[in-house]
């Protein structure tokens, strides 16, 4: 009666990922286009009777990553208007710089977050050394393990036992 369709796996999400890639390009490129258009270094600010004032300013500011960016290719974009108004738009331009690069007053109320940083589980670190202490005596007394009491392997591991708090005793001291 239907005809089934073969449905690939994997290649709807992988097209919807390549759309999704061409309408951010796409946007991206807009973007950059409609704020050249209006960016420090236009012949709109080139009249002595047209200054920049704190609009001018704000927007700019706003756009001075596009600007730099766009600055990098053509030498008619700057990031910012030498012909303005003076502290208008200077202080347009620095809200609008630090609106666009992460500033202002929130940055400076973040928490910090302090780092702590831990070290293995002691526990199971000593039962790693334990067994890696234990398999190599047992490796380099191969050969005379059976002539050995239990005695004497106690007296051993007594004596390892105690060199290795020795040890440890000392890099604490050193830490």
């Amino acid at each position: 009666m239907y005809a089934e369709t073969q449905h690939t796996p994997g290649r709807a999400p992988a097209r919807r990922a390549i759309r999704k890639a061409t309408v951010v390009i796409a946007v991206l490129a807009l973007l950059l286009l409609a704020t050249a258009g209006c960016a420090p270094g236009n012949e709109r600010w080139a009249s002595v009777d047209n200054k920049a004032n704190f609009w001018a300013g704000l927007w700019h500011g706003l756009i001075v990553v596009v600007a730099f960016v766009v600055s990098l290719f053509t030498d008619t974009v700057g990031i910012y208007e030498s012909n303005n108004v003076g502290w208008g738009y200077n202080l347009g331009f620095l809200l609008g710089a630090s609106a666009a690069l992460g500033g202002g007053i929130k940055a400076s109320h973040r928490r910090k977050r302090k780092v702590v940083v831990r070290g293995p589980d002691p526990e199971l670190l000593a039962r790693r050394v334990e067994r890696g202490v234990r398999e190599g005596l047992r490796r380099a007394f191969a050969d005379r393990a059976e002539t050995f009491t239990d005695d004497e392997w106690t007296e051993l591991g007594r004596r390892i036992e105690e060199r290795l708090g020795e040890e440890l005793r000392d890099l604490d001291k050193e830490a």
